[in-house]
C-alpha cells in the first residue's frame, strides 16, 4: 500500500509539472481548436475589459466616499450606507463582465491589471474634493456614473460598427450590444436619476440652512426613504 500511495504521489506531481505551461498537456489535442467558436472581435474584447477597468474604479471611489462618511469626524451613516451599497453594485458589474468574456471564451488572466486603480482618482487624495459635504457627493456620484454609462454607450459603438469593410462586419457583436442594452443601461439610467433625485431633494432640504437639511436627508438615506 505505502508504495501504491507514493507512485499515485510522483505521478500527480509529474502531471502538476506538466501543466505548468498555458496548455495542460493532460488530455488535449487540437480538436476544441479546430472548432472556431470564439467569435467576440479582439476589438470588443478590448473594450469590454476598459470597462471592467471603470467599473471597479467607480467601486473604489464609491468605497472612499463610505468610507469617508462613516468616519467619527463626518458620521453620516446614511451616506456611508449609500455609498458602501453603490461600491458593490460597481463591482458585481465588473464581476457580471468578467463572466460574459470567460462565457465567450475569453481567458481573463490580466486581472491584476484590470482591478489596478489610479490612488489619484481617489476622493481623499484629491485636495479638491477631500472635504466633501452631501451635495458634492452627490454630484460627484453622478458625474461618475455618467461617465460609466458614456463608456458603456462607446463599448456598443465599437462593437456594433455599421462600415461596409470585412474587419468592421466581424467585430459588428449584436448578442454583447443587446446584453449591454439589457443588463447595463436601463441600471444605469434608473441610477442616475436616482442620485439626481436624492440631490435634488437634499438641495430642497437645505435651502434655508444646509447642515440641518443635510443631517436631516441622511437619517432619510439611512432608513431608505429618500
Amino acid at each position: 500500500m505505502p508504495y501504491t500511495i507514493s507512485f499515485l504521489l510522483a505521478s500527480c506531481m509529474i502531471l502538476l509539472v506538466q501543466c505548468q505551461s498555458d496548455k495542460c498537456s493532460i488530455g488535449m489535442d487540437s480538436t476544441l481548436e479546430d472548432v472556431k467558436w470564439k467569435t467576440l472581435h479582439s476589438n470588443c474584447t478590448q473594450e469590454v475589459k476598459d470597462q471592467i477597468k471603470m467599473e471597479y474604479s467607480a467601486a473604489m471611489t464609491y468605497l472612499s466616499l463610505g468610507l469617508y462618511f462613516s468616519s467619527d469626524l463626518i458620521n453620516r451613516p446614511g451616506f456611508a450606507k449609500f455609498f458602501f451599497e453603490s461600491a458593490s453594485e460597481e463591482r458585481q458589474h465588473a464581476i457580471k463582465l468578467i463572466e460574459y468574456l470567460s462565457m465567450r471564451g475569453e481567458s481573463v488572466t490580466d486581472i491584476a491589471e484590470l482591478v489596478k486603480v489610479n490612488p489619484e482618482t481617489m476622493h481623499y487624495n484629491n485636495p479638491a474634493t477631500k472635504e466633501l459635504d452631501g451635495k458634492g457627493a452627490l454630484k460627484l456620484a453622478l458625474e461618475k456614473e455618467v461617465s460609466v454609462t458614456t463608456n458603456i454607450l462607446k463599448v456598443m459603438r465599437a462593437c456594433e460598427a455599421e462600415k461596409a469593410e470585412e474587419e468592421a462586419r466581424l467585430s459588428n457583436d449584436y448578442h454583447l450590444v443587446d446584453w449591454l442594452t439589457a443588463d447595463f443601461l436601463e441600471e444605469q439610467y434608473k441610477g442616475q436619476r436616482d442620485i439626481a433625485g436624492k440631490l435634488s431633494t437634499l438641495l430642497k432640504m437645505g435651502s434655508s440652512n444646509y447642515h440641518l437639511g443635510e443631517f436631516l436627508f441622511d437619517k432619510k438615506m439611512l432608513s431608505n426613504e429618500a
